[in-house]
């Protein structure tokens, strides 16, 4: 028998003509027009390739008028907003749905609300780097509660792109290169943003994206093609989707690229047999940006019209921004070529969510004083500037740090002193004014510094930084990429620091004065001089709104950073892709010249999967492994050696040393963080359940093939201690 939702739902779909049962599939963004006689993209494509300058832009922005298409509403072409973030647009527009559309289906607000709203945390990448699926749910409820008060019904996150590519600009925005620490971090923000209950007001429906394997695009370019073996897939990346829909994600996001040849947009076996058939998932599917109208451009789809009816019936059921749908879906089936049940099957999932989301009893879900009181509230910013210091990375540490308060600071870079860069990419709800830089920080917490930008015009002022570090004690240099350099169509072909900033740096050390270098980027950098000669580097990312007070907080040791890293650092481009969990080769890499390396770097990276330093030390003793029923459980002594307390993030890995498919040489699959006191021991334990240990075979099926496996434990991939056992998975 059906539900009463589901009757209801039925109903109302039984009402609908196929205009209006096409509009539900309609997700409109607000167009801007009035100031240009090109449209929005052209002009943003004329300011990128420089036919006109960024305040050329300005100018014309600051003369648009946004267009919310109300006349498409009202006839009821028009299911879904995305772009929408302020409660005074969204309950005008839901009221026009809601009075004056002939049924009165509410509307479904789409934002992407990537790493907080206006309280803005550190990007993905960085915070990944805290190993604490805890802080991300927290923050996650955070970016909840403000958006959905600003109107927000669902954000177009997490996203869980497996990345080990470097030069990939949208690294960024995931977890890095590892699948069990993708899907943690996804699982965990899938149920920060939507609570217990979608009905209530501050619950956010989860889009997971981009499904999949967005991350694995050749040469690291955005929107390229992803050609791999199905084992690898299984294996590598799709797991960390299936966390998400386990963890009850509501929307999926097809990715851009294609998979062996086939568009995900348009991929049946993506998203009807594995998605639904395979992993139960019952929510709605959301193409990314005009994503259906580029499956032409694919060249799997000989005009629109054929890519409208390619993409419902591979599971498409909303068009972000193409309109695509709107123009071709109703010929298509009055012509019968697509059986008008396949539209009700994605109106049904729809309207579904909207039900979900208690739209239909309550579509104004919040007002403009509920948004005014929310959004950077005190307590939301004590908790970005926690995810902050808990995401920087202490990369090295010469006794420099931490400093104290008696030391004079000069401190060098424009981007210690930019309060706009600290957001990084997609923080498209931030406000300059909300964030506090480096600078503003020292001067807000009275320490005595003086301040250079260091390049004026893109030249070195050698003269006033010989004379400001003289009177210092300590210098800090703040160097790395500008927020645009890294997100969403940001690859680089050279992930090296600019070679003025390499200039700046190296002044600095000629002083004499130790100098620490504070990072700013969005992806891994090829670093090795500045690793080399620097006494201190601490890693900051792009920490967010109280970075200037997160990283004071870690460079005068209020907080003992913790952080470990999720992503590889290369010692030059040219090793993209790097990752620890590589296949074992027939030669590996050594001394020897027939080996696997390149001549003109080393053989490890510069800095490996899962580290970082603390202002303590850790020591580790006495693994023992031993076989249970179902699992194999490990034991370890950690102690702190070191005088101060600190936290560490201990990490438990695999080699299966014999299989039928050539094995990674290390996979992650456990790791716990504890807080040990100065001389204080514990003993950390470990249960990795067998059926993690198997693998794909050439057949496609899910092997537990006995031998001997190698564990490690450690406080990162290269240093730990290890153990092999023989299982037999009797």
């Amino acid at each position: 028998m059906m539900d009463i939702q589901t009757q209801k739902i039925e109903a109302l779909i039984g009402e609908m003509t196929l205009e209006e049962k096409i509009g539900q599939l309609q997700q409109r963004g607000p167009s801007l027009v009035g100031a240009f006689e090109v449209s929005f993209e052209e002009l943003l494509d004329m300011m990128f390739d420089g036919r006109i300058s960024q305040e050329e832009f300005g100018k014309l922005m600051s003369t648009a008028e946004q267009d919310f298409h109300e006349e498409e509403l009202r006839a009821g072409k028009v299911g879904s907003y995305n772009g929408v973030g302020d409660a005074r647009t969204a309950n005008r527009l839901q009221k026009i749905a809601v009075d004056e559309t002939r049924l009165g289906i509410p509307l479904l607000f789409g934002y992407d609300v990537i790493h907080g709203f206006r309280t803005v945390t550190p990007i993905p990448l960085a915070e990944s780097c805290a190993w604490d699926p805890e802080l991300w749910q927290r923050t996650a409820r955070m970016s909840a509660e403000e958006a959905t008060a600003a109107g927000i019904h669902m954000t177009f996150a997490p996203m869980v792109d497996v990345a080990k590519d470097a030069r990939w600009g949208r690294v960024s925005e995931g977890a890095g290169e590892d699948t069990l620490l993708n899907g943690d971090y996804g699982a965990a923000k899938v149920q920060g943003f939507q609570g217990e209950n979608l009905a209530k007001a501050d619950a956010m429906v989860a889009c997971l994206k981009h499904f999949a394997a967005y991350g694995a695009g050749e040469a690291g370019k955005d929107y390229n093609r992803v050609d791999m073996s199905l084992q690898r897939l299984w294996e590598e990346y799709l797991p960390a989707y299936k966390a998400c829909i386990d963890a009850g994600a509501r929307a999926v996001m097809p990715a851009f690229n294609d998979l062996n040849g086939v568009p995900c947009t348009v991929n049946e076996w993506l998203l009807r047999d594995v998605l639904r058939d395979e992993w139960g998932f019952e929510g709605i599917t959301v193409s990314d940006a005009n994503a259906i109208a580029e499956c032409v451009n694919h060249g799997v789809a000989a005009d629109r019209q054929a890519a409208a009816k390619e993409a419902l019936q591979a599971g498409i059921d909303m068009d972000m921004t193409s309109n695509v749908y709107a123009e071709n879906l109703a010929g298509l089936i009055q012509s019968g070529e697509i059986a008008e049940d396949l539209l009700d099957q994605a109106v049904y999932r729809i309207l579904k969510l909207k039900a979900e989301l208690g739209l239909f009893e309550n579509p104004y879900r919040t007002d403009e004083e509920k948004e005014k009181h929310t959004l950077v509230r005190p307590e939301y910013r004590a908790l970005a500037r926690e995810a902050a210091t808990k995401s920087m990375v202490l990369l090295k540490n010469e006794a420099v740090l931490p400093l104290n308060s008696q030391q004079k600071i000069a401190i060098f870079g424009e981007l210690a002193n930019d309060s706009g860069q600290m957001t990084g990419a997609w923080a498209i709800g931030a406000r300059g004014e909300d964030c506090v830089s480096l600078v503003q920080a020292l001067d807000a917490q009275g320490i005595d510094y003086a301040y250079h930008p260091g390049i004026v015009d893109g030249i070195l002022a050698i003269a006033e930084i010989n004379q400001l570090a003289e009177t210092a004690d300590v210098v800090i240099v703040a160097i790395g990429e500008q927020k645009e350099e890294s997100g969403e169509a940001a690859s680089k072909a050279d992930i090296s620091l600019p070679a003025i900033q390499l200039e700046l740096a190296e002044t600095l050390l000629r002083t004499g004065k130790p100098v620490v270098v504070v990072l700013f980027n969005g992806r891994p950098l090829a670093i090795p001089t500045i690793a080399e000669q620097v006494p201190a580097i601490l890693e900051a990312w792009h920490p967010g709104i109280e970075a200037g007070n997160a990283i004071l907080d870690i460079l005068y040791g209020v907080v003992n950073p913790s952080a470990k890293l999720t992503t590889t650092f290369p010692h030059a481009t040219g090793q993209c892709p790097l990752y620890y969990d590589h296949i074992a080769t027939g030669r590996p890499g050594g001394k020897s010249k027939f080996t696997s390396k390149y001549l003109d770097t080393p053989l490890e990276p510069l800095y490996p999967f899962g580290y970082g330093l603390s202002y303590t030390t850790f020591t580790y003793s006495g693994l023992q492994v031993e076989t249970a029923e179902d699992a194999v459980r490990l034991s370890v002594t950690v102690k702190n050696s070191g005088n101060r307390e600190g936290e560490e993030i201990v990490q438990c890995y695999v080699q299966d040393k014999v299989a039928k498919r050539a094995r990674p040489v290390k996979q992650l699959k456990a790791y716990q963080k504890v807080l040990l006191q100065p001389g204080e021991s514990i003993t950390m334990e470990f249960a990795v359940l067998f059926e993690k240990l198997g693998y794909y075979n050439q057949k496609m099926d899910y092997n537990l093939e006995a031998g001997e496996f190698t564990f490690f434990v450690g406080g990162n991939s290269r240093d730990t201690l290890s153990e092999t056992i023989d299982l037999s998975f009797g």
